[in-house]
């Protein structure tokens, strides 16, 4: 396998993680709540807004050109969680429908909250890369596998919306208020535990 190959899969298996990165995947759970299958352009603007904010400061960082406490960084994580999927509770309209202010709010979500993720990514990529200081492909591919990633989760969920509300006909809206609310919750859970190692 080459490196670039290596890379890639671990990025992928990073945000696929469902045991030690489902932090990860409830934010872009989250983001996607306001979205159907057939809005599938804007989804991927989403994703590629997330992956442009957390690719610069994943770049800093693992470069050790900016520098954190881990501690804060995995207290941000659920709180940026927390604030998507509460912000999806107060959307007024549905589909097509929803207001310009409405999407873009959501993508500035997706590319300043990406910040604080890719530093959250950082920790991780540094263990591995070690002292190992030639790693403008390793960056690259961790990047696009976490990008791919993300669009997997974003497929399923997606795919398990459709199945829900075109053919199970759950309403949009009861679905979008189900799944903020539990991501909502579990983020809660996740912040209140970050703050018992910090106090």
């Amino acid at each position: 396998m080459s490196e670039f190959a290596l890379y890639f899969a671990l990025g992928k298996d990073h945000i696929l993680d469902v045991k030690n990165g489902y932090d990860h995947i409830l934010f872009v759970i989250a983001l996607c709540a306001l979205y159907h299958w057939r809005d599938w352009k804007r989804v991927l603007i989403l994703v590629t807004a997330f992956t442009l904010g957390h690719s610069v400061t994943l770049a800093l960082a693992t470069l050790e050109l900016i520098h954190f406490s881990a501690e804060w960084v995995e207290l941000l994580i659920p709180v940026t969680i927390f604030i998507t999927a509460v912000s999806n509770l107060f959307v007024k309209k549905e589909g097509k429908a929803f207001s310009g202010s409405a999407i873009q709010l959501n993508y500035l979500y997706a590319a300043f909250f990406g910040l604080i993720h890719g530093m959250g990514f950082s920790n991780y990529l540094r263990t591995i890369l070690g002292k190992d200081r030639s790693i403008v492909v390793q960056l690259f591919a961790f990047n696009l596998g976490l990008e791919a990633g993300q669009i997997i989760i974003v497929a399923v969920f997606l795919t398990i919306a459709f199945l829900c509300i075109d053919l199970f006909n759950t309403n949009r809206r009861d679905w979008r208020l189900v799944i903020s609310s539990v991501i909502a919750g579990m983020a809660l859970v996740l912040i209140n535990e970050k703050l018992s190692t910090l106090i």
